[in-house]
């Protein structure tokens, strides 16, 4: 039951109309799925090649998107957001299942760019993006989350992912990229067989991703 308020010569009246609101009486529609569809589809294929600054391949963020589709997360956090791809992927598939990211940048261009892309892109509601240091931020939050991506530092990896396992829920899924075998410096190696070895973790290596994204379900 919706409740309308209508001033007319100085007189305010209320009117209680079923299935009415304002936004319908002046013909501006809540955005459904298709539209919401429509507006992603036209972002990405105008910036189809475009992305750099550290952002992931489009085949990379079609990884991620399906993964939260498959299982229907909705609790989903990202460490490192550069401007903004990686994240319009995630954020896409959230507006399906009824989700929100949370999105961490410690670059304020960076994060100012993907503001603007995530507007752009029209997925701004389904994002929480949040600049600061991921270092301090990621232990901090509260969780729970049921999805995790991480393409920040990659000498941090295995401490981003000890401070998340705690509040990951079981059946969730924490994400990795640029672990291909050429790419595991920097403390790679550490965080690969951290995630191989970690009993509350079955992983996975995508196999259709040139830079390497670990796929670790938590099992228990």
């Amino acid at each position: 039951m919706k409740k309308i308020l209508i001033v007319l010569s100085g007189y305010l009246l209320l009117f209680i109309i079923p299935g009415i609101t304002l936004s319908t009486m002046y013909g501006q529609q809540p955005k459904n799925q298709a539209e919401i569809d429509a507006k992603v589809r036209k972002f990405l294929d105008s910036r189809r090649y475009s992305w750099r600054d550290m952002n992931v391949p489009a085949s990379d963020g079609q990884i991620l998107y399906d993964l939260i589709i498959k299982n229907g997360y909705t609790k989903a956090l990202e460490i490192g957001t550069s401007t903004g791809h990686s994240g319009i992927w995630i954020a896409w598939a959230l507006s399906k299942t009824g989700g929100k990211l949370i999105t961490i940048e410690i670059d304020e261009g960076r994060h100012r760019e993907a503001l603007a892309n995530f507007k752009e892109a029209g997925l701004s509601d389904y994002i929480d993006a949040r600049l600061g240091d991921a270092h301090k931020l990621v232990p901090a939050l509260e969780g729970p989350f049921d999805f995790v991506f991480s393409d920040a530092d990659k000498y941090w990896y295995t401490n981003y992912i000890k401070a998340v396992l705690p509040k990951l829920e079981k059946g969730g899924c924490f994400t990795a990229h640029n672990v291909s075998n050429q790419g595991r410096g920097y403390g790679m190696s550490e965080f690969v067989n951290f995630i191989e070895n970690e009993p509350s973790l079955k992983t996975s290596y995508a196999p259709s991703s040139r830079a390497g994204i670990s796929i670790s379900y938590k099992i228990k």
